[in-house]
């Protein structure tokens, strides 16, 4: 049995696999998958599993070395941007939601949460830990 908090096997064999600057989604319920990137739906219901939770889950197992969002979670899901900001710091860059949406097209998976809050997406680049 694995010892860290990540349970789900799909997930952590995308970490695993994840090279440095390789982008991992974390997205909210509605933020569009692109045709051809792997979809990880974990969703259950209304804000089960939440985007705090996955996020928190994941960062058990993946390093970042970037982390995007849309600047429009500053003005609409302000506590989760601050959030965001304290976790990250200067490693969160701050981009439109078109960019956001445009980039997720060049992940390696994008894993879909419950979330339930506007604009509650992260695009991860993935670090090195060496």
């Amino acid at each position: 049995m694995k010892k860290t908090d990540l349970l789900n096997s799909e997930i952590s064999e995308v970490v695993a696999r994840l090279g440095h600057t390789d982008l991992l989604v974390i997205a909210d319920s509605g933020l569009p998958i692109p045709d051809g990137v792997k979809r990880i739906d974990i969703a259950l219901t209304k804000g089960i599993p939440s985007f705090k939770d996955t996020l928190n889950t994941v960062l058990t197992e993946l390093g970042v070395e970037k982390a995007y969002i849309a600047k429009e979670m500053i003005d609409k899901n302000n506590d989760l941007y601050l959030y965001l900001l304290e976790l990250f710091g200067e490693k969160l860059i701050i981009i439109s939601h078109e960019d956001l949406k445009a980039m997720s097209k060049n992940a390696k998976a994008i894993i879909r949460t419950g979330e339930y809050k506007p604009y509650a997406n992260i695009i991860l680049e993935s670090g090195v830990e060496f």
